[in-house]
């Protein structure tokens, strides 16, 4: 039986290495979209320290660890599922990590970013493995902002295959400061592969931005943009947020989960003719 449920979309402010204060704000945006009855929240990638960030190394944390227990007193604290990237120490390897948190502050999924962008390849180890966790709000499949490029498409394709009822990445989406987004606009990079995806196996997909400057690293002086978006089930555009360095807000989104259809190589087969 289809199924509606309330996803908080969190296009929050994040400053290089500013994680108290990246973390404040992630907690006001989280009380937030609750009180509109968000069930379940999204925040952007590497949201502790920013995207690229060259001190990732130092600064990284691990999981379970500072970071990851205040998102999970987030998660309790609000009565919501919670999915938020972070920057992740384990040993010697930096990940570029986002966790799904429950309402009880269980940690029930870790994904590793996989496709790690030309130029911080020093910055952050990729990820080995996908998975999809059951949940009372459906099967929730997570990856991060690049793993979803048209060119990494079998990781999506991958998600929905594990039975993954909905997809949720963190992103942080930034470009060049001389970008005209009336002449040249942001975007399409990401609605060609969320539709396909969406459309192909009747889930949402959904991608959460940051907003702010990269100040440090490889791609210092790029702007993020936030102009997250979401596709709902029937492959439809949902919604887009505001674009702009300055464009933080929080938006309760209702969209539709299908009931499981096709598994295995039936769904396989299903799919392969549409492609």
């Amino acid at each position: 039986m289809n199924r509606k449920i309330k996803v908080g979309m969190l296009q929050i402010r994040v400053d290089f290495s500013d994680a108290s204060g990246n973390l404040a704000r992630a907690a006001a945006a989280v009380k937030k979209a609750a009180t509109a009855g968000a069930e379940i929240c999204v925040l952007p990638e590497a949201m502790d320290l920013g995207w690229a960030n060259p001190e990732a190394a130092e600064l990284a944390t691990p999981v379970p660890g500072p970071v990851s227990v205040l998102l999970s007193a987030m998660a309790v604290k609000n009565h919501v599922w919670l999915v938020s990237g972070m920057t992740e120490k384990d040993g010697d390897d930096v990940y570029n990590t986002a966790l799904l948190i429950s309402p009880q502050g269980v940690l029930m999924a870790k994904h590793r970013k996989i496709n790690i962008l030309t130029g911080v390849e020093d910055v952050y180890t990729p990820g080995d493995r996908l998975q999809t966790v059951k949940t009372p709000l459906g099967r929730i499949g997570i990856d991060i902002c690049a793993d979803n490029f048209v060119t990494s498409l079998p990781l999506g394709h991958a998600l929905a295959r594990m039975g993954a009822e909905i997809i949720l990445s963190p992103c942080a989406w930034a470009v060049t400061p001389e970008r005209d987004p009336v002449t040249d606009p942001y975007g399409a990079e990401w609605h060609e592969p969320y539709s396909l995806l969406s459309g192909l196996y009747h889930i949402p997909v959904i991608g959460v931005s940051n907003v702010g400057q990269v100040t440090a690293g490889t791609w210092k002086g790029w702007k993020a943009i936030g102009n997250s978006i979401a596709y709902d089930s029937d492959g439809t555009l949902k919604t887009v947020l505001p674009y702009g360095e300055d464009a933080a807000c929080v938006q309760v989104i209702e969209v539709t989960l299908q009931a499981p259809g096709k598994t295995g190589t039936a769904l396989s087969e299903a799919v392969s003719e549409k492609i």
